[in-house]
């Protein structure tokens, strides 16, 4: 049996117009990986169509290509293919999901440890720090050569996913890959500026907010904070302000595993969970409550809940995980 690789290759290469789309709610992972596929695509003289299912958020306008995503989906029949990138569940393609997954063949390309398998050629490697890595790799596979553009868009998903290198996902490989994209011109001051340093005054207010609802718990090896569409109102921001800002209390010393809940505009209250090491699968903990993600970063939703309801039901599973 060839490799998941080969087919995507074989069907790429066999393609003339073709569909890129990533999750809802895209971090920079997502963005830069379905981006900077698109350059390489396009390189080879392919016809891409970028589908987003809203606008994206202000924090990636620096991406190369950014403007060319559109929230209008053709018909499926005007593609040969769709490639979903960086998306471990059909369901999180978004409302308009039969749609997408109409354009056959419909291929996935994905580094999540809970993928949940759905398209007709599926290439999932859990062991990868990021999508954006296994986007070079294909690159290398179809023969092509990235211009700066596509490099720019694939270390900036790298830089993101691995939190600046940082994150135990980081691997050899995930270093070989940047530094063939740093050796093709990208900055690597420049990205992480414009990643990590790309605060507003607003964003400020915010965060100083949600750093007032820290509480530790476990012999401060659980911390939890929060959001509150108040909160968001009050300081003029949006929720994709809030990216990031569960490093601060995944930063101190004795926390083991870091929380934050979130509250949206309509009941859903969702939850992101970062750990550190190989010991506490914060993946499993969010599968329990219809999540997924990696050992080390994951999320999960409760419809119809509120902010201090899903913490009192999260807390005793946080607690056993860190041996409480």
């Amino acid at each position: 049996m060839s490799h998941p690789l080969d087919q995507i290759v074989a069907t790429l290469q066999g393609a003339k117009r073709i569909l890129l789309v990533t999750h809802i709610h895209p971090d920079g992972d997502a963005l830069g990986s379905q981006l900077g596929l698109g350059f390489i695509l396009e390189s080879m003289g392919k016809e891409v169509f970028f589908y987003a299912e809203s606008e994206i958020s202000h924090l990636y306008d620096f991406l190369p290509g950014g403007d060319r995503l559109r929230t209008e989906l053709p018909p499926a029949g005007n593609f040969d293919c769709a490639v979903a990138l960086d998306c471990g569940d059909c369901f999180r393609l978004g409302l308009k999901r039969e749609a997408l997954l109409a354009a056959t063949p419909f291929m996935v390309i994905d580094h999540h440890a809970g993928h949940q398998e759905f398209g007709c050629h599926r290439w999932v490697d859990a062991k990868r720090a990021s999508t954006g890595e296994m986007v070079y790799d294909l690159a290398m596979a179809l023969g092509v050569t990235l211009n700066y553009e596509a490099a720019y868009c694939l270390y900036a998903a790298i830089v993101s996913d691995t939190g600046s290198f940082k994150y135990s996902s980081t691997t050899a490989e995930t270093f070989r890959v940047a530094g063939a994209l740093v050796g093709l011109g990208v900055k690597p001051s420049e990205v992480a500026g414009k990643l990590f340093d790309n605060f507003s005054v607003n964003r400020l207010r915010l965060m100083n907010e949600v750093l007032a609802t820290l509480t530790l718990h476990g012999d401060d090896q659980v911390a939890l904070i929060s959001v509150s569409q108040e909160m968001l109102n009050r300081t003029g921001t949006e929720m994709a302000d809030t990216e990031t800002f569960i490093n601060y209390p995944r930063s101190l010393s004795t926390v083991k595993v870091a929380v934050f809940i979130k509250e949206g505009p309509d009941g859903m209250v969702s939850v992101s969970m970062r750990s550190k090491g190989t010991a506490y699968d914060v993946a499993e903990l969010a599968a329990r409550f219809g999540g997924g993600g990696h050992r080390n970063a994951a999320g999960c939703k409760w419809a119809a809940a509120t902010p201090t309801a899903v913490a009192a039901q999260l807390l005793p599973e946080l607690l056993a995980l860190v041996g409480c």
